[in-house]
C-alpha cells in the first residue's frame, strides 16, 4: 500500500491543526465553565457522589424519566440545589455535591424518595473524596505525565538524534491534545467528567504512540544504511509504506477489545476505554502522518537531504 505521505503532508498537518484548534477552543470554554480545561471528576476536586436508580426501572414501569429540574428543586431544601446532577439512561440519578456525612446522605435519599420517586436501596453507590486527596491525585498524575515525556526525550535522543526526539514529542503532544480536546468537548455537551483513570489512559496513549513512532524511525534507519544515497523524502516514504500494514494491524488488534469494553464494560470503564480508543487512533495517525513527514520536512529545510542516524 502506498500512501504518498510526503506528497500530501500539508493535508495531514492541516487536518491535525484543525482538530487541535477545535480542542483548544473546547478547553477554553470548559475553563470558563468549570474552572479547568476538562470537567473534573470527584477524584480531583473532592466531595460526595451519590448514584441511585428508581425502583420502578427494574419492573420497567416508570411513568416518566427523572427530570433534573425536579431533582434540583427537591435538593434546594437541603441547601444542595447547586450540586452537579446527571441523569443516566432516564432512571438513574447521579449527584455530585460538597462532602456529606452519613446523616446528610440519608436525608438526601429521604427527600428524593419523597419528592422524586422510590429509589432502589440496592442500587445506591456512594463515593466520598476529600479535596486534599483530590489535589494530591491530580498533582501526582500530572507529574507522571511530565516525567514520561522527559524520559521519552532522553531515550529517543540517545537512540536516534535530537531532531528525531523533537518530532516524536510533537507527535505525542498531538495525541494528548486530541484526546484532551475530545473530552473537553464531551464535558461541555454530555457532562463527561475525567478522573484518575483518565491520567492512566494518557500515560498508556503516550507509550503506545511512541512505540509506533520508534518502529517507523527504526525502519528509516535501516533503509538509510541500505540506500545511503537516496534523498530523505524517498527514505521516509518507503519506510512508512513498509511499516504501514504492521501499524494498522497493531492498532486494530488493540481497538477491538477496547471497543468491547466501551460498549459492555459498564460506566466505570466506559470513558477510560473511550480515551484509549481516541488516543490510540490518534497515535497511529501521528506516527504515520506527523512524526515521519515532519522529520523529512525538517531535514529538507535544514539542508540535510539525507537521513542520518
Amino acid at each position: 500500500m502506498k500512501l504518498n505521505v510526503i506528497k500530501w503532508e500539508r493535508f495531514w498537518w492541516s487536518f491535525s491543526a484543525i482538530l487541535t484548534v477545535l480542542g483548544i477552543i473546547a478547553m477554553i470554554i470548559s475553563w470558563n465553565v468549570y474552572g479547568s480545561p476538562l470537567k473534573p471528576g470527584l477524584d480531583f476536586i473532592g466531595g460526595t457522589r451519590i448514584q441511585l436508580q428508581l425502583q420502578c426501572a427494574t419492573q420497567k414501569n416508570c411513568p416518566k424519566p427523572i427530570e433534573i429540574a425536579e431533582v434540583r428543586d427537591a435538593l434546594d431544601s437541603e441547601g444542595l440545589g447547586n450540586s452537579n446532577l446527571q441523569v443516566i439512561e432516564n432512571y438513574t440519578l447521579s449527584i455530585r455535591s460538597k462532602t456529606l456525612d452519613g446523616d446528610e446522605r440519608n436525608q438526601v435519599q429521604n427527600v428524593l424518595n419523597e419528592k422524586i420517586g422510590k429509589f432502589n436501596p440496592e442500587t445506591i453507590q456512594i463515593d466520598t473524596v476529600g479535596p486534599t486527596v483530590g489535589k494530591e491525585l491530580f498533582t501526582s498524575g500530572l507529574l507522571a505525565v511530565i516525567l514520561s515525556f522527559v524520559g521519552i526525550i532522553v531515550y529517543l535522543t540517545f537512540r536516534f538524534k535530537l531532531d528525531y526526539a523533537f518530532w516524536a514529542i510533537v507527535a505525542l503532544f498531538h495525541d494528548v491534545f486530541i484526546t484532551v480536546g475530545v473530552f473537553a468537548f464531551l464535558g461541555l455537551v454530555a457532562g463527561v467528567e475525567v478522573d484518575s483513570l483518565f491520567l492512566v489512559a494518557l500515560l498508556t496513549i503516550i507509550g503506545f504512540s511512541v512505540n509506533d513512532t520508534v518502529v517507523i524511525y527504526d525502519r528509516i534507519r535501516e533503509n538509510t544504511e541500505k540506500h545511503p544515497d537516496l534523498p530523505v523524502d524517498e527514505i521516509v516514504e518507503s519506510s512508512v509504506d513498509q511499516t504501514l500494514t504492521r501499524s494498522i494491524n497493531t492498532t486494530l488488534t488493540v481497538l477491538l477489545p477496547l471497543v468491547s469494553i466501551f460498549l459492555f464494560g459498564g460506566e466505570t470503564l466506559k470513558f477510560f476505554a473511550l480515551a484509549l480508543i481516541v488516543g490510540f487512533v490518534s497515535g497511529a495517525y501521528s506516527s504515520i502522518f506527523i512524526a515521519s513527514t515532519s522529520l523529512a520536512w525538517w531535514r529538507d529545510r535544514t539542508g540535510h537531504k539525507k537521513v542520518t542516524v
